[in-house]
């Protein structure tokens, strides 16, 4: 068997191949970030093509920190149905189910005040946010801590925080963004503290797995680097995540030099500089690809996003390119 469809085990999740559907934001839910007929399809289609997991797209843990007022979202008792209703779809096929818990913070583009580590701006194009008291923080880590209960709830196996792509937890992560004079800006440890309470909030209400995805290279002169995020993921260990979604850039505008697998050599430093389970994503499109990545131990599992866009059975295909069997649906037999 091709170790891209061995089993992984989550704590006590098993998934039964290394195939993950990234999170990417739809931009289809209505503007109270209710699950709409495309959620129950776009997730649902993605199970039956056989990916191992799926995690919802980045999930609004308060109104206010939606990327755009068409995200999902998870601030209130009147989103859990509609998140149950999706997971027991993705389900009903085996896969197994996980959500982002996000915030925007300055990347922010609804209506009304954001808010951010500090008062600047992303780009000409985006508001210039407030900066958040300690006042406003204590608020969102409480946001988050709701969010997964809501999340338990609804049903999902999995959790997944936002902490990458220039939203806020990246924001006061990055040295770049976070200009801040108190104990949530400056050192590494002052920029980490926003995440540790973040962690240990949910980690207080879910015991189950607990993921983060990060931007490890901000691709800036006053940005992080691969050596910040090898450090913050050991105090992502001992606090308890069982595995780092490793992603790039986002925090600033930046020229990425972008090719296939670009991001894999981050995945590969934090495995090993952290000694933590890592998931590699960006641009990996093929079979021989994933396969090479998991082969080579440079990361644990392989996090697919726009390659699942155009080809929802993904999974299929790869099996039948590395010579596999993976049994689809029964309905869709035939077909195979």
């Amino acid at each position: 068997m091709a170790k891209l469809f061995e089993s992984y085990q989550l704590q006590n999740i098993s998934l039964k191949n290394r195939v993950v559907m990234a999170p990417m934001c739809m931009y289809s839910a209505q503007d109270d970030g209710l699950v709409t007929p495309f959620h129950q399809v776009h997730y649902a289609t993605r199970a039956a093509g056989q990916v191992g997991l799926i995690i919802v797209e980045a999930t609004g843990v308060v109104p206010e920190g939606r990327i755009s007022s068409n995200d999902l979202g998870i601030w209130d008792d009147a989103h859990i149905e509609g998140l149950s209703q999706l997971v027991q779809g993705m389900k009903a096929y085996g896969a197994k189910t996980g959500i982002q818990l996000a915030h925007a913070g300055r990347k922010a583009t609804v209506d009304g005040e954001i808010f951010a580590p500090s008062a600047i701006a992303f780009s000409d194009a985006y508001k210039t946010p407030t900066e958040m008291t300690l006042e406003d923080i204590e608020y969102v880590v409480e946001a988050f801590k709701q969010a997964a209960v809501r999340a338990a709830k609804a049903g999902f196996d999995v959790l997944e925080i936002h902490g990458a792509h220039g939203y806020l937890i990246s924001e006061f992560l990055s040295p770049a963004t976070n200009k801040r004079n108190d104990q949530y800006g400056g050192s590494q440890e002052n920029r980490y503290r926003l995440l540790r309470q973040v962690i240990d909030a949910i980690r207080s209400v879910w015991e189950g797995p607990l993921l983060v995805r990060v931007s490890a290279e901000d691709y800036a002169e006053d940005g992080t680097t691969i050596e910040d995020f090898i450090v913050f993921s050991r105090w992502m260990k001992t606090q308890g995540i069982d595995l780092v979604d490793v992603s790039t850039g986002g925090v600033v505008q930046a020229h990425i030099n972008v090719f296939p697998g670009y991001q894999v050599t981050h995945a590969e430093a934090i495995k090993q500089g952290a000694d933590i389970p890592t998931g590699a994503v960006g641009l990996i499109t093929t079979a021989i690809q994933a396969e090479e990545i998991l082969q080579n131990n440079r990361a644990d599992l392989i996090f697919l996003a726009r390659v699942l866009l155009r080809d929802p059975y993904w999974p299929l295909h790869a099996a039948k390119e590395l010579g596999d069997e993976v049994t689809p649906p029964v309905q869709y037999v035939r077909g195979w």
